[in-house]
């Protein structure tokens, strides 16, 4: 059955909670910001206990309400003085013009996981990664076994009034839309390509994603006329077939899981399941690999990728677990779900990635706690290579990686376990520095606003973008 693009009537968009809803959402977190204890790497906080060092210190926090108070918070976009923050219910925008008071602006009630954004101009993408019963807002999760049943892709939504986000255009990709990459379109093509990541987790044939998956869909936005947006390439990117899986618990190559471009050098770095991947992105609608490596010892699922500044290195996570287990802890150790940082050396198609050390939060969590690298971005000091991450959990590291062979955290702030006695899920899913701030969106809690004072961080205080997406870096000197 096809469905037609969604319209104004069928969009549920909550400007205004309800007393009672934002009651609700108060009792379920901390209604304020939380007293700090000293760090102590050897003991881990207690139950929403908050620890940190001395340099990073939470200056707002706003619990999740209304229909999102009880769905997981996912991944962020900015642009201008708006967050606009994921959740597998929709997404909300918040007004973050005072970075220690930011408020609810708009709440868009549109379910499908993982709801990930991505922000450009007048535009914001929304990838869904679950089958629904259709493309509307007014969706539920489908249990039809015939593909053409069900739906799952990239939303496009006109956001020139940031408090009435309207939907514009669903596109339907194979294998939906995990995470979604923007590429601008090259000087003469005012478009926008999205890269969309998705993947068969399950190694079997399944509606909508059939095996073999070896490629990624690029969906093609004219900016004068999003309506008209549509898939125009599906380049298959392992015409091998990947890493078949193996050790460590690693996963088959069945898709890519996240891709993040430096357009400024026609580059990108892809985290696709059993390999790690550099394109050349210099024609945007054709990205080619140069180079691809694996990790047979350590790495289980590649994750996400950063690039530094100069592109000469790109940081790898490695999602031990997806996300769902406690791995900051010394059965695991110090190597497994961990960052690793690789080298780009070489020039052109001979370029190679050489890998140079692993980096890890240097403190043991509980086992009820979900903890693993997770998505971050850089903090803009020139002349360093600086990177502030979420670790679910595991709380917010800011690292150093300008020795490639020698990360060192700089900085920490953690919340302290969900439960004592029970496995909960919960912690930081993104956190990424936004205009002098930095910015986390807990899965089970709500945002988290937090301030970095430190000498070797201080210059990055007064670097301004007027838009963030971090799968899309930009050289932040030109910020």
């Amino acid at each position: 059955m096809k469905h037609s693009a969604p319209r104004g009537r069928q969009l549920k968009r909550l400007a205004g909670l309800s007393a009672a809803a934002a009651v609700a959402g108060l009792l379920a977190a901390p209604s304020s910001v939380a007293a700090q204890a000293p760090a102590d790497p050897g003991t881990p906080p207690g139950v929403d206990e908050v620890a940190s060092t001395p340099n990073l210190n939470q200056v707002a926090f706003l619990p999740k309400t209304g229909p999102f108070a009880t769905s997981y918070n996912t991944d962020w976009a900015f642009q201008g003085e708006y967050a606009f923050g994921g959740n597998y219910n929709g997404f909300t925008v918040y007004d973050v013009s005072d970075p220690k008071a930011p408020t609810v602006a708009a709440q868009v009630l549109c379910p499908g996981s993982q709801n990930d954004v991505s922000v450009s101009g007048n535009l914001l993408f929304l990838g869904t990664d679950s089958q629904r019963t259709n493309d509307s807002c007014d969706n539920a999760a489908s249990t039809s076994t015939a593909p053409g049943d069900r739906w799952e892709g990239i939303k496009v939504f006109d956001i020139s009034d940031p408090a009435t986000p309207r939907y514009v255009k669903s596109v339907k990709t194979t294998c939906g839309s995990h995470t979604q990459t923007l590429v601008p379109g090259k000087a003469g093509d005012d478009s926008i390509y999205l890269y969309v990541s998705s993947y068969n987790l399950a190694g079997a044939d399944q509606p909508n994603c059939a095996l073999p998956h070896d490629k990624i869909s690029i969906v093609r936005v004219p900016r004068t006329d999003p309506a008209a947006a549509a898939v125009v390439a599906t380049p298959v990117l392992f015409p091998d077939g990947g890493n078949p899986g193996g050790p460590a618990n690693q996963a088959p190559t069945t898709g890519c899981h996240d891709i993040t471009a430096y357009p400024e050098k026609d580059l990108a770095a892809g985290a696709c399941m059993g390999d790690g991947v550099l394109f050349d992105i210099s024609v945007r609608s054709a990205p080619r690999v140069i180079t691809t490596v694996r990790d047979t010892e350590n790495f289980a699922f590649w994750h996400s990728a950063t690039f530094n500044n100069n592109a000469t290195k790109v940081v790898f996570t490695d999602e031990l677990g997806g996300g769902g287990m406690a791995t900051c802890n010394p059965e695991i150790g110090p190597h497994r779900g961990a960052d690793a940082i690789y080298d780009i050396v070489g020039r052109g198609s001979d370029r190679k990635l050489e890998f140079r050390s692993y980096f890890k939060i240097p403190r043991t969590n509980t086992d009820t706690e979900n903890c693993v690298a997770h998505n971050g971005s850089l903090v803009p000091v020139p002349g360093r290579d600086i990177m502030v991450q979420a670790w679910y959990q595991g709380g917010v590291s800011v690292w150093d990686f300008t020795d490639s062979r020698n990360p060192k955290e700089i900085a920490y702030w953690e919340r302290g376990p969900i439960s004592a006695t029970q496995f909960v899920l919960g912690g930081s899913w993104s956190a990424y520095w936004y205009n002098g701030f930095i910015y986390s969106n807990d899965i089970a809690k709500g945002v988290d606003v937090l301030e970095l004072k430190d000498i070797r961080t201080n210059p990055a205080r007064r670097a301004r973008t007027d838009e963030f997406n971090a799968q899309t870096q930009d050289n932040y000197r030109n910020w």
